[in-house]
């Protein structure tokens, strides 16, 4: 089983027991976190997705530890004015071990979901553009002297 989800502004998909990076996130080693973000849920061939989201799914991973990313070195330079900056920046990220995808109870193959026969609305005719063109349109008849 595998799911999408939102995190940080990014999309992951993951699936049981995976390891992932995501921003910095609130928590110690050893918390457990729940998404409710859930995009999309699938096992096999099946796949649930939601419109934005499903309300239904929710994925929970343990918090393996905080780290920082690999440095990211920001180097500027103008030539010919003895200009130099150079700046390092670590980003803080959270590592994710996931524990538990839920996904949305979706109908099995063979099984039938329960609809609800469509209540019966009354609908009013109401007349086109056209035809009160058309109407507006016609020649009035003339009426006939006897003389």
């Amino acid at each position: 089983m595998f799911a999408v989800i939102r995190t940080g502004g990014k999309q992951y998909k993951v699936a049981a027991n995976d390891i992932i990076s995501v921003e910095k996130l609130a928590g110690e080693p050893g918390t457990t976190i729940e998404f409710a973000e859930v995009l999309m849920v699938g096992e096999g061939a099946e796949v649930t997705s939601g419109t934005p989201l499903l309300t239904e799914a929710s994925v929970t991973a343990t918090v393996v530890e905080q780290a920082c990313a690999k440095k990211i070195i920001v180097f500027k330079k103008k030539q010919r004015k003895n200009y130099r900056r150079k700046k390092g920046h670590r980003q803080q990220q959270t590592v994710l071990r996931i524990t538990e995808i839920r996904g949305a109870a979706a109908p099995r193959p063979g099984e039938q979901m329960e609809v609800a026969p469509p209540a019966e609305q009354q609908v009013a005719r109401v007349s086109q553009p056209e035809e009160q063109i058309a109407e507006a349109l016609r020649p009035e008849e003339e009426p006939t002297d006897g003389a």
